[in-house]
This record gives structure tokens, C-alpha cells and sequence, in this order.
């Protein structure tokens, strides 16, 4: 590298005797050893060495996908971030083959229980054959970073959630707030917890990815609404349960649910959604384990709700097939992925039951769909809204939706609602909401029922308590 002897402090320059090793046009050469951060070159360097160095002993790097190694003979693939791998091996002396390779050029450390990577914690369940990923910790850090307080009262919506209004023949989306802008630290702040927690979102909690982006799309020129918004954010990852995903064993053959919002964002702009998980082939592959959630709002302005399903469909296709090449590099072939929509008329267009006419905006996106379709890449089929998950990531839902669908996609309070479940089923206890605590209910329903003798009701009417209080 060369360095201009200007460009230097003169303490370095008189430590290190530079003036003697310039050359007459005033520059100094050294040479760089390690990795410099910040250097752009820095990381292609390292690179490219690596893949020299592991090159000689038979690995190398897919050429589809980046940052996934395979080795030319042995059954063993591992996929590197940075400076961690995550490595699937069959027999042990392939991995001990790899980690001795690496040990010639690279201090390294083992995880044989593979409990770490990236920042996730995984906890591995061969008995039920489930892995769980969370992080640990994470959330608490952030709280402690942006000086943010565990409110008193649970937030179930992460956004403020806008009420439809029934009866009305257009329904309209909220309109924009002309309050006042904050200031260069207030922005700084929104940027940081927007970037703290999309990490976040993406790795365990998908459930806030809709609110991430709808404040994403304000954090140029934020308000104070936008502030409030961001309270309500933290004060919804505080207050609810840690995050966590399992995934099931399965034949690892990806399944997408599509789903888009029409005009309801700012600026006649729909909300697309979709979740991407790793099912069995069946007509209607059973829920998984979120590999990838799309929340995003669609740039174009849609036209009608049916060309706003389209262009769902046409991004969440798009992250379908990198994601079915890498499936197939990681030596799990595709059939047709199974694609669910909810909308007949979108779904009708892409299979070709459907002829348009006068829709040269949707033009690019249906015949892209029938392109792949007619390739054997999906399998395009219509299935009721109910059930449709990524119908959950196209709207700010209300309070009450929020707690009741956030078990489809988190491990730990689905395991709280079929216990709860489970519970009304043999004993008929209801779960109580507001300030009334449920276990004093069920012990002033005890006592009465102790005491129904010494009472002077009838029969029939003591049955019709318990069953008030239990069922």
C-alpha cells in the first residue's frame, strides 16, 4: 500500500523514522498482513486466499450461491458468514478432514453441539426431530441502548392499528399527519432502532416486519408521530414473550403462501406479503418454520385488488426461485413449488383460465408468472383467505389479531395456546381477559361449589354457575 508521508500524524512519522524510508515524491509503501476494516479491497483479498487455500484440498465455492462450499468428493457442504461456518457433514472424518484443513492457515474454535452462528441460538431436538432458533438477550441490550422502559400494560400491535369502517363503499387509508419534524438526534434514533430490529425480525420475530417497513418508508424525514409509532414498536417487543422458531424435520420442499393489501398504505400504495417455509410434498403442505418473510410495500400503484395479488405473487416468485436453487445446491431437488394465493382472479390469469384484456400494467408481471409456471417451477393453486398465513404481514391488524395469529409463527406462545387449549379441553376453563386474574376466579368458583349446599339455590341454577365460571 502506499501512503502519502502528509496524509500520516507527525508522532507516527518521527516513531517509525518514515522520513528516511519516503521516497523523493513524498509516499511510504508497507506492506498489509491482515485484514483492514473499512479497506474495500480487504474483503476480496481474504477471499479469494481462502478459496486458493481451500481449493488445494478439493473444496470449493457454488458459483450460484454465494458463500455456500461443497467438496468435490466427500458428502460435506457448510456455508460461511464472514468468519463463521455452519458445516453439514454425513461421516466424521470429512469434517475432521475440513477442520484440519482450516486449522493449517486459520486459528479456529469448534461448537461440535453447533449451539451458535451468526448471533442465533439454536437448540437442537433429535428426539422430536425440531430445531429451535432464538436470540437470547438481544432485545434486552437494545432496551438498555435506546433508554427504553418496560411499560405497565401489555402491547399486543406493534403499529397503530386503522379500524375499517363497515357499511362504507370505499374504505380509505389513514390519512397523513402534518406533525412536526424532529431533529438530527430524534432521526438518528429511529434509524438505529429500525436497523437494531430488522436484524431481529428477519432472524426470529417476523411479526414486527410490517411495522419495521411502514416506518422504514418515514425515517428520512420523521415526526414525531413516526416517534410514537417507534414507542409502540419497543413497547410491543418488551412486553410480549421472547421469540422463537422451530422448525420441524420435513422432506425440505419449499411451500410459499402469497397475499397482498390493496391501497392500504400512504400514497395509493398495497402492502404485499409472504411466508416461505420448508414443508413435505402434499397438495397442501403443512406450516413450517418461516425461511423467509417478505413485508414490503409495492412501489408501482395498483390498479385493482386483483393486480395487486399479481404483483405479490411476482415478488414473492421472484424469492422463490434463488431460493429453489438453493435448495437444489444443498442436494434437495424441487418439484413444482406449491404457491398459495387467495385471489381467484390472480390465480386464474397465471394457470391461463383467466384471459385479460385491459391490463397492460399487469402484462410483465403475469406473463413472467406464466413463464415460470409453464417451466414446471410452481404449482399455483387458490385456497380460502383463512388460510393464507401471509395474510397476517399485508395489514396493521388490531390488537386482538395480533394475539391470536402470532402463534402461527412463534414456537413459544404456540406451545402456550395448545397447553391452554389442551386445558379448556379436559377441565372447560376459559381464559379471562382485563384486570381479573383468572386463578381467583377459579377459586371463588371452588368455594361456591363448596358451599352450594349450604346455599338456597336450586339445582339447576348451581349448574349454571359452574358452567358460567368453567366453561
Amino acid at each position: 500500500m502506499k501512503l502519502k508521508l502528509t496524509d500520516i500524524p507527525g508522532e507516527v512519522i518521527d516513531h517509525y523514522n518514515l522520513r528516511e524510508l519516503a521516497t523523493p515524491e513524498g509516499y511510504v509503501y508497507c506492506e498489509v498482513t491482515k485484514g483492514m476494516y473499512g479497506l474495500p479491497q480487504a474483503g476480496i483479498i481474504a477471499q479469494e486466499l481462502l478459496e486458493q487455500r481451500l481449493g488445494e484440498h478439493g473444496y470449493y465455492q457454488s458459483k450460484i450461491v454465494n458463500g455456500f462450499w461443497k467438496h468435490k468428493t466427500r458428502p460435506i457442504c457448510f456455508c460461511l458468514v464472514v468468519d463463521d461456518f455452519a458445516v453439514k457433514y454425513v461421516n466424521r472424518a470429512d469434517v475432521d478432514h475440513l477442520i484440519n484443513t482450516i486449522r493449517k492457515y486459520y486459528p479456529m474454535t469448534v461448537d461440535e453441539e453447533a449451539t451458535k452462528y451468526i448471533g442465533l441460538t439454536i437448540q437442537w431436538d433429535y428426539t422430536n426431530r425440531k430445531a429451535h432458533i432464538h436470540m437470547p438477550g438481544y432485545l434486552d441490550k437494545a432496551f438498555v441502548r435506546f433508554k427504553h422502559d418496560k411499560p405497565m400494560k401489555i402491547q399486543n400491535s406493534p403499529y397503530p392499528h386503522v379500524p375499517p369502517s363497515y357499511g362504507a363503499k370505499i374504505q380509505y387509508v389513514e390519512d397523513e399527519h402534518d406533525s412536526p419534524l424532529l431533529s438530527k438526534e430524534d432521526t438518528k434514533y429511529i434509524q438505529a432502532v429500525t436497523g437494531t430490529l430488522l436484524y431481529y425480525a428477519r432472524a426470529v420475530d417476523p411479526t414486527i416486519l410490517p411495522a419495521l417497513s411502514a416506518i422504514a418508508t418515514e425515517q428520512a424525514k420523521p415526526t414525531q408521530e413516526t416517534m410514537k409509532r417507534v414507542k409502540q414498536l419497543l413497547d410491543y417487543c418488551s412486553t410480549q414473550e421472547e421469540a422463537m422458531i422451530t422448525y420441524n424435520a420435513s422432506k425440505m420442499i419449499l411451500a410459499v403462501h402469497s397475499d397482498a393489501g390493496y391501497a392500504n398504505e400512504k400514497k395509493s400504495r398495497s402492502r404485499a406479503g409472504g411466508h416461505f417455509f420448508l414443508s413435505n410434498d402434499e397438495q397442501f403442505p403443512p406450516n413450517n418454520g418461516a425461511i423467509l418473510t417478505v413485508a414490503t410495500i409495492i412501489k408501482a400503484v395498483m390498479s385493482s385488488a386483483a393486480e395487486a395479488e399479481l404483483g405479490a405473487a411476482y415478488i414473492n416468485a421472484k424469492e422463490a426461485v434463488y431460493l429453489r436453487q438453493i435448495l437444489d445446491e444443498m442436494g434437495h431437488p424441487q418439484p413444482r413449488t406449491p404457491f398459495q394465493t387467495d385471489n381467484t382472479t390472480a390465480e386464474g390469469v397465471i394457470n391461463k383460465r383467466i384471459q385479460p384484456k385491459r391490463t397492460k400494467a399487469m402484462d410483465m408481471r403475469f406473463h413472467w408468472l406464466r413463464d415460470r409456471e409453464a417451466q414446471g417451477q410452481f404449482k399455483i393453486y387458490w385456497r380460502p383467505g383463512g388460510t393464507n398465513l401471509a395474510d397476517y404481514f399485508t395489514k396493521h391488524h388490531a390488537p386482538a389479531h395480533h394475539a391470536n395469529v402470532r402463534a402461527e409463527f412463534l414456537t413459544r406462545v404456540r406451545d402456550l395456546a395448545d397447553a391452554r387449549q389442551t386445558k379448556n379441553s379436559k377441565h372447560k376453563i376459559a381464559t379471562l381477559q382485563g384486570c381479573v386474574r383468572q386463578t381467583s376466579i377459579q377459586g371463588l368458583a371452588q368455594r361456591i361449589l363448596a358451599k352450594r349446599e349450604n346455599l338456597n339455590f336450586p339445582q339447576k341454577v348451581c349448574r349454571e354457575i359452574s358452567i358460567s365460571l368453567f366453561s
